[in-house]
């Protein structure tokens, strides 16, 4: 586990800024957010979509990149709460889209020791994947 960078800071505080301008507590819809810095450097912020077959944060947030020309992925991170106070680690659904889109990238998470950065290997060892 790598501590933050201030790059990696600001990639939270996008999280924190997409979510308090669209979290939606009355009636759950969007009450996570997340950002992607992409290798470009470019950042690009997402919030989940609840329904049932609802979609994450940072699924929403791999889109927009990939809908924007972005291919190569750098970290993600996707935050919580009114104003995005707690990180979250990726679901199991999103630990495989991160291993899809960005296997070799980063993942921002809450540890005992505060924020810190993983590889997205270390939160699915034993991925599934097409390619063996």
């Amino acid at each position: 586990m790598n501590k933050l960078s201030d790059k990696d800071i600001e990639l939270i505080n996008i999280a924190k800024k997409a979510i308090s301008k669209n979290y939606d507590k009355d009636n759950f819809k969007h009450t996570v957010g997340s950002a992607v810095r992409c290798k470009s450097g470019k950042v690009y912020i997402g919030v989940n979509v609840y329904s049932v077959l609802g979609a994450c944060a940072e699924m929403i947030a791999i889109g927009s990149a990939i809908s924007s020309g972005e291919r190569e992925f750098e970290c993600i991170v996707a935050v919580r709460g009114e104003s995005g106070e707690e990180i979250l680690a990726p679901c199991g659904n999103c630990r495989q889209l991160l291993n899809d889109y960005m296997p070799h990238g980063d993942v921002i998470i809450n540890t005992l020791e505060g924020a810190r950065m993983v590889k997205v290997s270390e939160l699915l060892p034993y991925a599934y994947c097409v390619e063996n």
